[in-house]
């Protein structure tokens, strides 16, 4: 099945040369601009920050107001704020990474990565709010980063509630990981900072793989409807699809958004692919989140706040 799947691509991307090449084109125009700039330098910053064993200082002033809520460790606590702040997939790299240096355990990762691999706000307000034709920026945000954050609190005191009495030996590291950890503390800054960007090009650099080859994926359904697939799109990859649609049903655009499509889930899945961490339950949280979602912009709607 999977080969006549790649059978059936090579033809169309071979007697449609010039659209693959468009849609080609646009994934990587489009990681190139949007990507590479907003989720490299955190992506070299948080590595470097795991590798010298730094990430408990660096949410020293955030921890007071996280804490009482959540209840978890600073490490737990420093892979929450980088999730947020820095956009996907950092949430999930962030997960990998504190996971196989020993920094935190496997049930704190599967709780972490419920809710914490999200849209960057950068790119959340500076292109796709802008790019849908939203003004009313406030609710939006709230949308998009408040209903995760309750989600988790609701996950941490519910299926996670386990998480406060974790004994200290659950906290391991994957083979060989805890040796270059070590390693590159005792090396200092330098050997952390060349491990830190190693690390981040290869992430970068796969992720614009998985956008150029969702983007170049639109080419099935663009020949099987006949016109530019613009529902279709975003349900592949999120960036593409956004800039396809436009302005014209920012509702269905936002409701996508917290999802990130299916680019987003593979490059998601490389990320964790080594941890034990299961895609499928990361996927089900990502649904339970868009219908969430839903549910809040059509209140939105409701009462007139967008």
């Amino acid at each position: 099945m999977i080969t006549i799947a790649f059978v059936i691509i090579t033809c169309c991307i071979l007697t449609h040369s010039r659209l693959s090449l468009y849609y080609a084109f646009t994934g990587l125009e489009l990681w190139y601009n949007n990507m590479v700039p907003t989720l490299l330098p955190f992506m070299i910053l948080s590595g470097t920050l795991i590798r010298l064993g730094l990430t408990e200082g660096f949410v020293i002033l955030v921890y007071p107001i996280l804490n009482p809520l959540f209840r978890v460790r600073r490490n737990v606590c420093y892979v929450m704020v980088m999730g947020f702040l820095c956009g996907f997939p950092m949430g999930a790299k962030c997960v990998n990474d504190m996971y196989v240096h020993g920094k935190i355990s496997l049930r704190e990762a599967e709780w972490l990565l419920s809710f914490c691999n999200n849209i960057g706000p950068v790119y959340f307000v500076s292109f796709a709010l802008p790019l849908i034709g939203c003004t009313r920026i406030l609710p939006c945000v709230l949308g998009m980063y408040g209903l995760p954050l309750l989600y988790g609190l609701l996950l941490r005191y519910t299926r996670y509630r386990d998480l406060g009495k974790l004994p200290a030996e659950s906290i391991h590291s994957l083979p060989g990981e805890i040796a270059r950890g070590n390693r590159s503390k005792d090396a200092g800054l330098f050997l952390a900072l060349d491990e830190s960007i190693t690390s981040s090009l290869q992430s970068i650099l796969m992720l614009g793989g998985y956008m150029i080859l969702f983007n170049l994926l639109m080419l099935l359904p663009h020949l099987a409807l006949g016109h530019r697939p613009a529902y279709v799109a975003p349900l592949l990859e999120i960036t593409g699809g956004l800039k396809m649609l436009g302005d014209s049903v920012p509702f269905y655009s936002l409701i996508l958004l917290p999802f990130g499509g299916a680019s987003c889930i593979a490059q998601t899945y490389t990320c964790i692919r080594d941890t034990g961490l299961s895609i499928g339950t990361y996927v089900l949280h990502k649904l339970v989140l868009t219908a969430f979602s839903a549910l809040y912009y059509l209140l939105c709607l409701r009462f007139f706040f967008l």
